[in-house]
């Protein structure tokens, strides 16, 4: 085992990710970047949230010619999740046709905040290289206006 896979294997134990759960995503994540709607940027983004509920939620981007109307991969995701009931989520894995890793937006990682705070998030490219990044070091200062025990009593 390579240093690489070794400090990824080290990162998801920690955050106890199990590895068939991180390829499951990929893989997904790879199939959402095909699906991608990009006309304009030629930037296809694929995105997956593993939900605490052991689902996976899958987005694509979706652009639009009126272009603060497109829609990012990782909101796709977060939207489908939450149509589909989840509302905890454990990771992001995302994939572009970059080598170099990406993050999400800053509209995203609002967004992702409001859900998870601490979320991991995993970027792979085609070679299979991964980088690991956690959403509170993306997004230290999040606006909120409610705490995190307040959201919970507010959606119970």
């Amino acid at each position: 085992m390579s240093y690489h896979e070794e400090r990824i294997d080290k990162i998801a134990r920690q955050l106890q990710i199990d590895e068939k759960l991180i390829e499951d995503s990929i893989t997904l994540a790879r199939l959402m970047r095909d699906r991608a709607y990009v006309p304009y940027s030629h930037f296809p983004v694929g995105a997956v949230l593993a939900g605490d509920n052991g689902q996976l939620y899958g987005g694509c981007n979706v652009e639009n010619s009126s272009f603060g109307l497109t829609n990012c991969a990782e909101r796709t995701a977060l939207f489908r999740a939450v149509a589909e009931g989840c509302k905890s989520f454990q990771l992001l894995v995302l994939t572009t046709v970059r080598k170099e890793a990406v993050t999400p937006c800053g509209a995203c990682r609002q967004v992702l905040t409001e859900f998870a705070k601490e979320l991991p998030v995993l970027y792979v490219n085609d070679d299979g290289e991964r980088v690991w990044m956690d959403l509170t070091v993306l997004f230290p200062q999040a606006f909120a206006l409610l705490d995190s025990n307040e959201k919970k009593e507010k959606s119970d």
